[in-house]
């Protein structure tokens, strides 16, 4: 997941406009789906005009781009992925996991019709929010190899299969949840985390 957002570039007006729009966007993705969120529709619910979205993203998909990096950061930055342990570790894998399952913004990009808008996010480029993600996966597992409960490798690249493990578990949940009960979705997602890195 990635994002077109750039918050280093100038803006005239305060950071609180761009949470604002990304707030308003949040809600329309929600309750209207992708298809029928329209730029002019966020800026009236934001309370902003059409040309103030548009000086800071080009498109809806630009504004969707923003609002999962956004989320994904925040949902990321709340977990603690560090620690000397890989029990640990893995755990705090998994509690990222089901946030980002259970968020109500990916939640319905994974049931609209307009699957490419997720998909450019998911599966065509690794992007902003992906590599914060990966940084962060990173430097668990290398703090996991420096006290040994994790197997050795190079860490980005183990970093990089435990996202695909994870972010394919989340996005396949709703095709087995009748086979895999919360506890059991949890509990093998954690198993497959911590065989893979076992050393």
């Amino acid at each position: 997941m990635s994002s077109s957002n750039d918050a280093s570039g100038p803006s005239a007006e305060p950071r609180g406009t761009d949470d604002a729009i990304l707030d308003a966007a949040a809600e329309l993705i929600v309750q209207l789906g992708v298809g029928r969120t329209q730029l002019a529709e966020i800026a009236r619910r934001a309370g902003v005009s059409r040309p103030t979205v548009y000086r800071r993203w080009p498109d809806v998909r630009a504004v969707i781009g923003a609002l999962l990096t956004r989320e994904i950061g925040a949902t990321r930055d709340a977990v603690r992925l560090t620690g000397t342990d890989r029990a640990a570790f893995v755990d705090g894998v998994v509690e990222v996991a089901v946030r980002l399952r259970d968020h109500p913004v990916l939640g319905a990009l994974l049931r609209s019709a307009d699957s490419d808008t997720l998909f450019e996010y998911v599966v065509d480029r690794l992007g902003t929010s992906q590599r914060g993600l990966l940084e962060a996966l990173r430097a668990g597992i290398a703090e996991g190899q420096r006290h040994g409960s994790i197997r050795a490798g190079e860490p980005l690249e183990l970093a990089a299969m435990v996202l695909l493990i994870a972010q394919s578990t989340v996005q396949s949940h709703r095709m087995v949840a009748a086979l895999l009960p919360e506890a059991a979705w949890r509990r093998e997602l954690a198993r497959a985390l911590d065989g893979y890195l076992a050393p």
